[in-house]
């Protein structure tokens, strides 16, 4: 599970991704911060896959550790799925042919929810100095 961070610094569209709850017991290497993926039990020949990687529920709970109080931000939280067969590979096995080369035969499903925004009061938003109404334009 995820949590994705979008905000503007600098006049720059700005996104973070924070890992916030990981499946399997896996934990994110402390040098580079990396995840292992969560496995793949996809079997190509018989486009098929076992329900056995993976956790049926995550749940956590997170503060942003970047938190700025002057930012417009915008958060949702987006679940990666455990591999599956894609379409192709499914129909594949029913015509009785190969998987088409140069597609993937599994794909790997995102859930997100709606987005979370946080809008500074305006007196924290700092304006440039061309622009010294720019909050009035805004809200």
């Amino acid at each position: 599970m995820q949590i994705i961070k979008g905000w503007y610094e600098n006049g720059y569209p700005q996104e973070k991704i924070y890992d916030v709850a990981l499946s399997d017991n896996r934990k994110a290497d402390p040098r580079t911060g990396k995840v292992p993926p969560v496995g793949n039990t996809v079997n190509v020949k018989d486009a098929s896959y076992t329900n056995t990687i993976g956790d049926s529920e995550l749940s956590a709970t997170w503060t942003d550790p970047d938190f700025k109080d002057e930012h417009h931000a915008v958060y949702y939280v987006r679940t990666l799925e455990i591999p599956t067969p894609r379409w192709s590979t499914y129909d594949a096995k029913a015509l009785g042919v190969a998987p088409p080369e140069g597609v993937a035969a599994a794909i790997q499903e995102r859930a997100w929810s709606s987005p979370i925004w946080y809008t500074p009061e305006a007196k924290l938003v700092k304006q440039p100095a061309a622009y010294p109404n720019l909050h009035q334009i805004v809200n």
